[in-house]
């Protein structure tokens, strides 16, 4: 028996590469130089994918993160204000901390801040919004450590700190849900090479006017 493929809609979560913590301030963050060179990896990952929307936090460092496969691709990048991260409410030094008590309670926050249920409402109700809207679609999300996390929890309960911690340091990272309609079917990391600058400057250069890149294409650069 072969194995089961699935026609519904495919989600593309992208987390967002490395972010300059230098900033504090969530919104506007950047990448770090490293991070602005790994998106590069999350172009060469989506590139075959028949991606047809990009979705995006409004925040800068998801934004710039999908920025290069979306120009790469020729799609507008669609921010959607509730796939924004978890409002902490003030800079917290002891993360750790603070993130053990917010899985071990959902309602737990600080002043100002959003608990793990409240991130999990807003984002789960746009990604509802979004699979409506795309069904049937391969789209990109890009998004945040906690407010993925948070959605992963709602298809599989099981997901607590253990799960966040084991995704906390990667950046970017790249999580494919398939639904059908609206039952999630499967997850799936996705994962990103090292690419060279050469091998980078051909995959940029593959982009045609009028047509995507072939997954063949893609398949044969990156010696898939």
């Amino acid at each position: 028996m072969g194995v089961k493929t699935y026609m519904g809609t495919k989600v593309y979560f992208v987390r967002h590469a490395e972010p300059d913590y230098t900033n504090r301030d969530d919104m506007t963050r950047p990448l770090t130089e490293k991070g602005l060179q790994d998106t590069k990896k999350v172009t060469a990952a989506l590139a075959d994918k028949g991606i047809s929307t990009v979705y995006s936090s409004p925040y800068k460092r998801t934004v710039d993160t999908i920025m290069d496969f979306a120009e790469f691709s020729g799609l507008e990048i669609k921010t959607i204000h509730d796939f924004r991260e978890r409002s902490v409410g003030t800079w917290v030094e002891d993360f750790k901390s603070f993130s053990q008590n917010q899985w071990a309670d959902f309602e737990y926050k600080l002043e100002d801040g959003e608990c793990l249920r409240e991130v999990q409402e807003r984002n789960i109700s746009a990604l509802l919004e979004v699979l409506a809207a795309e069904k049937g679609k391969n789209i990109a999300i890009a998004t945040h450590g906690t407010a993925l996390s948070t959605i992963i929890s709602y298809f599989k309960p099981d997901f607590g700190y253990q799960g966040f911690h084991s995704i906390a340091d990667k950046m970017p990272y790249i999580l494919c849900m398939s639904f059908d309609d609206m039952k999630l079917e499967a997850l799936e990391e996705i994962s990103m090479l090292n690419l060279d600058e050469n091998e980078e400057v051909e995959l940029w250069n593959l982009r045609k006017e009028d047509e995507r890149v072939s997954s063949e294409k893609v398949k044969e650069l990156l010696g898939d």
